[in-house]
Order: structure tokens, then sequence, then C-alpha cells
């Protein structure tokens, strides 16, 4: 069987169903990791981590190890985390700042920059280099392996493998815009956001793919946390997590397979705030001069708010909380997550001390709604897993033929309601031409391709 039998007839986008075989299988989680992690763009940290010459934090990108560097003269890298010799991680720390990864095993050594370079004192990076390689090792060629591209994007670093993969921003398309939302400054002064504290890391057994999918706009599984609504944690003292205002809509793009759940475009001259942190009113009273400020700044442009999912693993909050996670895969059946969560780089510190509070009392494995969802993503895991189970269909049929082209944004498509699994199909789309293994034209220009299938929209049964 080629690696492209193993994945065919499992995605039927027309008929809205997905075979579980997806989510528990360890050959197809396998060809994930190079036909999707290989080739799409992920995130890796945010420049705000390392802020000085000479720090590091470290990262993944699938199951690879990688280091985000800031150099000596200030340039931001992303390198792959094991020593060129025999393979050692050279760098065990979570993070900080040195001048050179020395690798434990044989003693390379290598600067924040990736080069296999002197010592201070005068020390070769490669012990023995003048009497063991008779000073002919090409220490250029053997330097710590770079990613393909890099790209800072409003402070969020994005890596990918593929030299061939488009710029980043043709890869996300018009969905950059909800993305912006959470990374953007809430005054509209071009600041930018931060990262707050650190980066809160937990595994759970369950397949890498449900996360996404449910961040991507999967708005019927409020039921989940029906015990939070009710619990009315929010910090203004009053009003349901559950109840949206009007407006609040699913939209997503089936040729680039991002998605999520939010608003309609609005002029800025009609964002609306209210007081969210009443409970806190020195907090409270520093948003409103924020969001004075932001209308003031953005005058005459529009808004976007909404949280969502960018292909394949990074999904955000851009309000209550603030946030990115991404979801790691840790083989078919565990992942561990990372949240990041952002705050104004300019806010101040009682301001910051206040939402680290409020965040992990809804996020993370101590966060009330976070805890909901991990517990149904490890059962559906182990209940997915069973040789009678997996020969059985998910169905994602909720909305299948009501969508219609997002108007003003080539490509999205929405349906007028959050309600429906249409964003769950884009991103299983986009999953299936992955694997299939599908070239960067072709996955760019879709119509190309002789397996094509167009998204299903409102109306084309009738036609």
């Amino acid at each position: 069987m080629s690696t492209t039998d193993l994945v065919d007839g499992l995605v039927d986008i027309e008929n809205g169903v997905a075979s579980r075989k997806i989510f528990v299988d360890e050959d197809i989680y396998r060809k994930e990791l190079k036909d999707i992690f290989g080739r799409a763009w992920m995130m890796v940290g945010h420049e705000s981590q390392v802020p000085n010459p000479d720090d590091f934090v470290s990262s993944r990108m699938g199951e690879e190890s990688v280091i985000l560097t800031r150099d000596r003269s200030g340039e931001l890298h992303v390198l792959l985390n094991t020593c060129r010799h025999r393979g050692m991680k050279v760098c065990r720390f979570d993070k900080g700042n040195t001048r050179l990864f020395t690798c434990p095993y044989h003693a390379w050594s290598y600067s924040t920059d990736g080069a296999l370079v002197n010592k201070p004192g005068g020390l070769v990076g490669v012990p023995g280099f003048k009497t063991h390689y008779h000073s002919a090792l090409d220490k250029d060629e053997w330097g710590l392996i770079h990613v393909a591209q890099m790209t800072n994007y409003k402070g969020t670093i994005w890596a990918t493998w593929d030299i061939d993969a488009p710029p980043l921003e043709e890869y996300l398309g018009g969905f950059k815009l909800w993305l912006d939302s959470a990374l953007d400054s809430r005054s509209g002064d071009g600041s930018g956001s931060t990262v707050l504290v650190g980066v809160q890391k937990w595994r759970t057994k369950c397949n890498w793919k449900f996360a996404p999918t449910n961040f991507i706009g999967d708005a019927s599984h409020g039921v989940s946390h029906k015990s939070v609504n009710l619990a009315n944690i929010s910090p203004g003292g009053k009003g349901r997590r559950d109840e949206r205002p009007s407006g609040h809509y699913a939209f997503g793009w089936p040729d680039l397979g991002h998605g999520g759940l939010g608003f309609t475009p609005r002029p800025e001259e009609e964002w609306t705030q209210g007081t969210v942190f009443a409970r806190h009113p020195e907090v409270s009273q520093y948003f409103q001069g924020v969001y004075e400020e932001r209308k003031k700044n953005l005058a005459g442009q529009t808004h976007y708010q909404g949280k969502g999912t960018v292909f394949p693993n990074t999904s955000f909050h851009e309000d209550q909380p603030r946030t990115i996670i991404v979801h790691h895969p840790n083989g078919p059946n565990e992942t561990e997550f990372w949240r990041y969560y952002l705050v104004d780089a300019s806010a101040p510190d009682f301001v910051k001390d206040t939402l680290r509070h409020y965040f992990m009392t809804y996020s993370g494995p101590a966060g009330m709604t976070e805890q909901d969802d991990l517990e149904n993503w490890l059962y559906a895991t182990d209940a997915s897993s069973g040789t009678i189970a997996r020969e059985f269909p998910y169905n994602y049929q909720q909305g299948l033929g009501y969508s219609e082209p997002f108007d003003g944004y080539p490509g999205a498509v929405w349906c007028g309601y959050r309600e429906t699994e249409q964003n769950q199909l884009i991103w299983l789309k986009r999953w299936s031409e992955f694997m299939q293994q599908w070239s960067w034209p072709e996955l760019m220009h879709k119509e190309t391709h002789p397996n094509f299938i167009p998204f299903p929209l409102k109306g084309d049964s009738d036609e």
C-alpha cells in the first residue's frame, strides 16, 4: 500500500463524515509528521521570550525539538536541537542566556546563531580539530540545522521545514485579520503584545487533532461547559459565558484550512467593551481608558474580533482569555499543549497580575473550561481506538450544504450562524490534501489538482 492509499477515502467532505482511524492509527500518525508537520507553517514562540542577545527558549515543531534564539547581533533564529556529530540535544533547558550550546557527549559547541565556532579563550568548537580532524573539518557545513523559513509576525515567530512553502501571510490569507485581533495592542498604538509570565505546558492522552478541530469553531459543545457558565466566573460578575451578542458567526477558508468563530467586521467607532473587569475597579478603569484611546487611534477603520485555528495546530482566542495554544503531537494517543497568555506590552504590572490570575481560571489544566475539553478529547480518543469502534465514522453533517461565500473575503465561507460543523470539515479537507502529498502550487490553487473537490455550498445540489 502506498502512503497516499493509506488515507484515501478516510475524509468524505461531500457527505460530512470522517473515519475514526485518522485519530487513532499509528501509521497515519507517522505520515502526518512528514506530510503535515514537515511542510506547514507552525508557531514556535514569541519575540518577547528572547528579548536580549544570546537569549534562548526551547520549543517544538511536531515532534522535533527546536531552539528559538536571539544571537549576539540581535537576529532571531530557529534551530534544530540536535548536535551534528552524534545527535545529542545541545540544549536541555527551557530558557536562558548563553554564548554557546555545548553538546555534553563530545563537546561540539555552537553559537546562538547555530554556527560551529571558536570558544572563548581560543579553543575551537570541535575538540581535536587540529590533531584529530587535521584541521580539515568544514565547520561552516556542520553548524546546527536552521528551519527552511522563519517569519516574525507581529511578535509571534513562525517556521516551516519546507523551502517551497508560500510566505506566511499568503498562507494565513484573510484569516490573519482575526489573528491580528489577538496580537495587536488594544489601544491601537502599534506597541503590540507580549507573553505573560511564561508558557503553560501539559500533556493529555488524546489525539492532537481533537483540539484544533474544536477551537476552529465548535460552538455546539457548550453543554460541556454548562457548570462553568452557571458558576458565572466572569471578572465582571455578570453575564453568561455562553450568551453571545448577535452578529457572532462561524467562518473559514476551505482552500487554506483556517477558520473560527467571530464577529462580522464593524467600524472601530462601534467597539464596545463595557465594564468587563467590574470586580477589579482599577483594572476596569485602565481598560476603559485603553478603549477610548483605541477609538481615537483607529477611527474610520474596521475591527475584527474572533478566535479560531490556523492550520494545522495553532489556535487562539482574542479575548477572555487572550491566548494562543499550540497542540504538539506526542504519538497518536497523546498531545502536549502549550498555552501562551498575551497582554499588551505596555500594560502596567497590576493589570498583568489580574489577567494572570483570571486567565488561569479559564484555561490550562487547572482552568475550568480546559478541564471539560480535555476530558472530552481523552475519552473520545480512548473510545475510538477499539477494533470495532474505529470502523464507524464521525459525523460532521451539522450545517452541511448551507455555507455561502463570505462577501469581501476571497475564498472564505460562512453560513450566518455559529452552530455549524463547516469549519471542522474545512480543517479535515486541508488535512486530507496535505496527506495526499499535493504540491504547494496545488495546495494554494487547488482547482489544478485532478482530485480537487469544491467545498459544498448552499444551492450546489440544486444545479
